[in-house]
């Protein structure tokens, strides 16, 4: 059960929150104002394209202030460098050439050629990082789908020994630092902001959000409703922690039974040429020797 809070607690809670009011409450929220001078060209005006970048951003683990302007910084320089490079190789004498082993390439290179790779890697300078970040948040919610059942594990055990619900998430996030460090980084900002005075559920909730994983959204809610009517902490993340391996093992079940479907198409794919080969072949040598 949730430790009971002092009033002075709820009073600076209060106090915090008012302060706050008409404002997205966020303690990793960064700068997300409208960029000014030279960012005004490389980052989008529309508050609404930085705040999915900055949401993406964050499921992949990347909090730090100034991140949205800085990955839209970092997309434009790659995408500026890759082709300038390729343009500075094109302008090299064919001394320097033949030293970096390109000379015999830019021989035979037309400027038809050279125009296709200078737009493919400016698409691939820009477009790249884009793929990256998408790549590391599928990595970072693998990784927190993977640990979150033996986390929920940790807490529960820490909850029975007599621990308070905080102090059970502030110790298995140092217990799960290097085994585990996705669920601890999200399990310690949980509690840094209810420390900052955000309230539970919104806490719960926007971590869930944050890290984009459905299973935390489910967990947030457990706890949400064991303090609602009151019921055992311990026995609904017992509960919770077993659904989880249930829900993993049935997955697990359907992709590989998805798997002699997805073999058929592909055996068939490669197979039936040769099939067609081997029964037709002694029909056309029999054709070729009759009308050969």
């Amino acid at each position: 059960m949730f430790a009971a809070e002092a009033p002075e607690t709820l009073r600076m809670r209060a106090g915090s929150l008012s302060r706050a009011r008409g404002e997205d409450f966020d303690l990793i929220q960064g700068d997300d104002s409208d960029p000014h001078g030279l960012l005004q060209a490389f980052v989008p005006s529309s508050k609404e394209e930085r705040s999915k970048i900055g949401r993406q951003l964050k499921r992949a683990g990347i909090k730090r202030p100034n991140a949205v302007k800085s990955f839209y910084a970092f997309r434009a320089i790659v995408g500026i460098t890759l082709p300038a490079l390729f343009i500075a190789i094109m302008a090299l004498s064919p001394e320097n050439q033949a030293r970096l082993h390109v000379d015999r390439i830019m021989m035979n290179l037309t400027w038809l050629h050279a125009v296709q790779i200078v737009t493919a890697l400016l698409v691939v300078g820009f477009y790249g990082p884009i793929l990256w970040l998408r790549a590391r948040i599928r990595k970072r919610t693998k990784a927190i789908e993977h640990s979150l059942p033996n986390a929920l594990d940790l807490l529960q055990v820490a909850i029975e020994a007599g621990l308070g619900f905080d102090a059970a998430m502030v110790r298995v996030s140092h217990e799960l630092a290097y085994a585990a460090p996705e669920i601890s980084q999200e399990f310690m900002i949980l509690q840094l902001e209810l420390q900052a005075g955000k309230e539970r559920q919104a806490a719960l909730l926007d971590m869930a959000e944050r890290a984009g994983v459905s299973e935390l959204a489910s967990f947030a809610n457990v706890l949400l409703q064991s303090n609602q009517f009151g019921t055992s902490v311990s026995t609904a993340l017992e509960r919770f922690s077993k659904d989880m391996r249930v829900d993993r093992e049935l997955r697990a079940q359907e992709k590989a039974n998805r798997l002699p479907v997805q073999m058929s198409a592909i055996m068939a794919l490669f197979m039936m040429p040769v099939l067609l080969m081997i029964c037709l072949s002694p029909v056309l040598i029999r054709w070729m020797d009759m009308f050969g």
